[in-house]
């Protein structure tokens, strides 16, 4: 009810500045079905190698699970296949599936992806999509694969084996209409269960990973099959984008419109949680929200003031189920008011500290555009230093809203806040930000209190507005840097309008 009732207060935002609906049948909301799967303590997993006793798991300690084709049981009795890292990259003259038939198999996989220092292959030590355990799924799907089994190494995934337990002990969140092919069973192992996995099939895990980073690997089939019996509790349900635009001019020019984006919902309620149960997010992302509502009434204002359109049309998207995987701006990318050709450059916006005048900015995935140098010029003009990812390996660009508009070809990243504010030191804004994630971060606690100087939402709003107007204006559209992963579908959305 809670999530209900902020689409309809953000829809009538939109309303009120004077945008037009661009949501489903005339309105400003966009319906997304959902399905929830729950892997219940019922199910179970093991290894049965052809000649030998079967050794059983234990859910949650050495393995986690879901069924993704949102059935409430699967029997699942089949060999696994050793794909490596499990990428099919031909940018990178790389195939782990080469030579190999996983159709009806289990493709064991490793975290991340090959290791590269050089920036030509894989990006380097920055982690493109390839080494994200979704793509894992994605094509181990493609390819036939009835399950995958990713195996987890603390170095490799950059975070313990407990955000894995902790985050898959939960429902799992799907968009119920994906057509595309679907796990019986989707799977992350413990790295020890994968070494003796390794021993029962004569090999030593170091080694085969070491070697599966050459191109010398081939992919092989294990002398073991794993026997699971995957039980789900499966729930649907709807929620809803809401979707707003402003039209442009267009007189005879390509059109680059303008998509802003953050994402309304956080973690709802707790029923039977003692004191505080509601998971607010007024941080997480009630700034980011109100940074695109304030950019609404600007771009309105503006209209309302001249009487001129903007160049090109400018859209206002507050997505839902960013926190169960970007479900909601996934739905959008493949749902958009406009064709996705027509898109030129999403902006999005996602929790800013309400810490006072900003003196630096995050803009990860900026720096892949041709429009990179108007970022820099334009930061310099509102003195805003642009910070570097400090965490590469991590894969911040495909953890925010703007990818599920990168994967569909649209040029997109996210506006965020650095760590430097006026008057204070570097170190205190690390230290701010250290604080958040520690105490308020996914908690009741993320929630408005008077003291907050939303300055920064501001001076975001502000940057945002620039940015916005610099590429409805540009004379021409801003494209991806040769090379870049998501080139390829960007050109194949322009040729097919």
């Amino acid at each position: 009810r809670g999530g209900d009732i902020a689409a309809e207060y953000l829809a009538t935002q939109f309303a009120q500045a004077g945008l037009k609906p661009a949501g489903d049948d005339g309105s400003y909301l966009q319906k997304v079905r959902f399905a929830g799967s729950q892997t219940l303590d019922s199910s179970s997993l093991s290894f049965v190698p052809n000649d030998g006793e079967a050794l059983p798991l234990k859910l949650f300690d050495d393995y986690v699970v879901s069924n993704h084709t949102l059935t409430e049981n699967v029997r699942i009795d089949a060999p696994l296949v050793f794909v490596g890292y499990g990428i099919e990259a031909p940018e990178y003259q790389w195939d782990d599936y080469k030579g190999v038939d996983v159709r009806g198999k289990i493709a064991l996989i490793i975290v991340n992806e090959p290791p590269s220092t050089d920036p030509k292959f894989f990006k380097g030590e920055a982690l493109t999509y390839y080494g994200r355990w979704t793509y894992k799924y994605e094509q181990a799907a493609r390819k036939g694969a009835v399950g995958a089994l990713i195996i987890h190494r603390d170095d490799l995934a950059s975070y313990p084996w407990s955000v894995v337990k902790s985050s898959w002990s939960n429902e799992a969140i799907a968009l119920a209409d994906d057509p595309r092919p679907k796990l019986q069973a989707a799977a992350w192992v413990q790295l020890e269960v994968a070494r003796l996995l390794l021993t029962l099939s004569g090999r030593e895990l170091d080694e085969t990973i070491r070697l599966a980073g050459t191109r010398e690997f081939k992919a092989f089939e294990l002398p073991v099959k794993m026997r699971a019996n995957v039980d789900s509790r499966v729930r649907r349900f709807e929620s809803s984008n809401v979707v707003a635009m402003l039209p442009g001019a267009d007189k005879g020019a390509v059109r680059q419109a303008v998509l802003y984006s953050a994402h309304y919902d956080h973690l709802g309620m707790v029923p039977d949680m003692p004191g505080d149960n509601i998971f607010n997010g007024a941080i997480d992302n009630a700034t980011g929200c109100a940074v695109v509502l304030e950019l609404a009434r600007a771009y309105a204002a503006i209209k309302a003031g001249s009487g001129m359109l903007p160049p090109h049309p400018v859209i206002f998207a507050a997505v839902t189920a960013e926190e169960k995987g970007l479900l909601g701006s996934k739905h959008l990318g493949e749902h958009p008011p406009l064709p996705i050709g027509q898109i030129g450059l999403n902006l999005n916006f996602d929790s800013f500290a309400p810490l006072g005048t900003p003196e630096s900015v995050k803009l990860l995935g900026s720096e892949r555009l041709s429009f990179f140098p108007t970022v820099e010029k334009t930061a310099k003009a509102f003195r805003l230093a642009i910070e570097p990812d400090s965490r590469p390996l991590a894969g911040s660009y495909y953890r925010s809203d703007h990818f599920s508009m990168a994967r569909v070809g649209v040029p997109a990243f996210s506006v965020s806040l650095g760590d430097k504010f006026a008057g204070q030191t570097r170190e205190w804004g690390q230290e701010r930000a250290r604080d958040y994630t520690a105490k308020n971060y996914h908690q009741p606690s993320d929630e408005y209190r008077a003291d907050m100087d939303f300055t920064s939402s501001v001076a975001i709003a502000r940057f945002g507005l620039a940015l916005g107007w610099e590429a409805l204006s540009a004379a021409k559209p801003i494209t991806w840097l040769p090379g870049d992963e998501f080139e390829a579908v960007r050109l194949k959305s322009e040729r097919n309008p």
